[in-house]
């Protein structure tokens, strides 16, 4: 019984003994497990420090995704048919035409990399790149842009813009269905090469070619369908760096870099979401709250509390002209000594520093202030057509008595229109007011959708209306062939030949100092009958965000996309 209790006692000892072996072993076996699981451990993080660092990259790449607020929705995203600013603003970023505005504000090749002019300078040969391709792959070709500027003057297509394109040999008659279209002065030689040729020179026709009008479109996307196309809800092709994957019809257009334009690897944004919210205060609510990066529509009322506390307002110049516009075809309106007396009893002044307050400058003519042609800035060396900053009070009376209207007495009511937005509602009312004040002239205010407010004065049912013009290339010419018969953006009613061919004979004069002369004689022969009545020339107020980098507009308020980038 002891030699068995001994012998166990002995295996036991033998057993704790190798267990302490074992567990020796088992020491040296954990310090390698720990090297190992140390460089596992290493290995591991590096893994995830590069899985961060795509993270960071995805999301990088992911956040160049820049969403601005551009006002009202448009009409159209026909670059033919487009005639307001932000269906002109897309265009401007999703199709690109012969030649295109550059950052300074000069004329530099687009889809044409160079051209050549003939010696008497109506013929110009443009030579398009071969790497210039629309959004689905297929190339820009010369045939693209002689469709389209075809098209644009086809008597069916009815585009607003078709004057644009007067100074090309025949356009105009072909335009008025006069003769054959392909009498046009517009010739793809080859897939390359492009010819146009003028009645005569046009010391801007290059200018021209970078507004919308002229852009190219596809016939065979367009023949699909003629009527839809351009206003569709699906995506549209371009040949711009961006191109429209979907419009949210009065919400917003959702537009992707073009791969394939021939520029990208310049152009840094991937997406651009464009909203159409007209009302300045949700604007700037949705820019405040960090849903917007930018927006080009600011409450009038909020821009004194911008511009002390807010590095990301900014007010650009602007090149336009605010205007109300008579129907000069319905009384009282049909009378000139009216159409003056309302003119002169508006205090401009008090708009501009009550209302706006953005540095908007009361307007006296037609052309704005800023622009220089002929040696000189065109408005100083313009007449101011009696309209003066201040109300011009006991004139306008006395004139309203002259047109049979003393005191205001048995003038009828009239009803200004305007379209949805706080800055027209505010100056409406301040004109309601002059006039009910300086005149006794009852008014009545009608606000309107923006399409449906373009449709009235398309169609001719108003007494008086707020409309703008933004000018379309940095040139005089942007003010005035506006007016001229085949237009479609002169809502006044009146048409005059003699207007008409001094306008004509501006263009076709190549010495400038001349030619302002010719201009300026064509501003008073349509300012002295007050066929409108200028409010004030334009800023530019807008909010961006300081992470949006690269961005500027041109002079004609452009906002181009393509140097934009986020860098938060």
């Amino acid at each position: 019984m002891l030699k068995r209790v001994i012998s166990i006692m002995l295996v036991m000892m033998l057993i704790m003994t190798g267990f302490v072996g074992c567990g020796n072993d088992d020491d040296t076996s954990t310090d390698d497990t720990k090297k190992e699981d140390v460089a596992e451990k290493d290995v591991k993080e590096e893994k995830e420090e590069k899985t961060e660092e795509k993270e960071e990259k995805k999301e990088t790449e992911v956040s160049q995704v820049f969403t601005y607020n551009m006002g009202a929705e448009p009409e159209t995203l026909d670059p033919g048919k487009a005639t307001e600013t932000v269906g002109i603003n897309i265009l401007n970023n999703t199709c690109e035409g012969l030649t295109r505005v550059e950052k300074d504000g000069t004329i530099g090749p687009g889809v044409a990399e160079k051209w050549d002019v003939n010696e008497n300078g109506n013929e110009y040969t443009f030579y398009l790149r071969k790497n210039a391709k629309w959004s689905d792959g297929k190339p820009v070709t010369a045939k693209d842009f002689e469709y389209s500027m075809k098209r644009v003057l086809k008597p069916d297509t009815a585009a607003d813009y078709a004057y644009f394109l007067y100074p090309i040999k025949n356009a105009e008659a072909a335009n008025k269905g006069e003769i054959d279209l392909d009498e046009v002065g517009v010739k793809a030689i080859d897939d390359n090469t492009l010819k146009i040729t003028l009645n005569e020179p046009v010391n801007y026709f290059l200018s021209l070619l970078t507004f919308v009008t002229t852009f190219p479109v596809r016939e065979d996307v367009v023949s699909q369908d003629p009527e839809g196309w351009g206003i569709c809800d699906d995506g549209m092709v371009g040949n711009g760096p961006f191109y429209v994957k979907q419009w949210k019809h009065n919400e917003k257009a959702i537009l992707l870099k073009n791969p394939h334009y021939w520029d990208a690897d310049n152009v840094k944004l991937e997406k651009f979401v464009g909203t159409f919210i007209d009302e300045e205060s949700t604007a700037l609510a949705g820019f405040e709250a960090g849903d917007l990066d930018g927006t080009d529509t600011v409450p009038v009322a909020e821009i004194p509390r911008l511009m002390s506390e807010s590095d990301e307002f900014h007010i650009l110049p602007g090149l336009g002209l605010y205007y109300y516009v008579f129907n000069n075809n319905v009384a009282p309106f049909d009378n000139e000594t009216v159409r003056k007396a309302l003119t002169i009893a508006i205090d401009r002044e008090a708009i501009v520093n009550t209302v706006t307050m953005d540095g908007a400058i009361p307007a006296s003519g037609l052309v704005p202030s800023g622009l220089n042609y002929g040696g000189e800035e065109f408005r100083k060396a313009g007449s101011d057509y009696d309209i003066k900053p201040k109300a011009q009070i006991e004139k306008a009376k006395k004139l309203l008595a002259e047109a049979g209207y003393p005191e205001g007495k048995d003038f009828p009511k009239i009803t200004i229109n305007y379209n949805n937005s706080e800055r027209h509602k505010k100056i409406a009312e301040a004109i309601q007011e002059m006039w009910k004040k300086n005149l006794n002239i009852d008014v009545e205010l009608a606000n309107q959708e923006w399409k449906v407010h373009l449709a009235t004065l398309e169609e001719g049912n108003y007494q008086v209306a707020r409309i703008g013009w933004g000018a379309d290339y940095v040139h005089p010419m942007t003010f005035f062939d506006m007016w001229c018969k085949g237009s479609g953006n002169n809502y006044s009613g009146y048409f005059n030949d003699d207007f008409d061919n001094l306008v004509k004979k501006a263009m076709v004069t190549l010495d400038e100092e001349k030619a302002a002369e010719i201009l300026h004689e064509a501003e008073d022969m349509w300012m002295n009958r007050y066929t409108v009545c200028p409010i004030y020339y334009n800023t530019d107020p807008d909010l961006m965000k300081n992470y949006v980098k690269g961005w500027w507009k041109s002079p004609v308020e452009i906002l181009y996309l393509r140097d934009i980038y986020i860098e938060k």
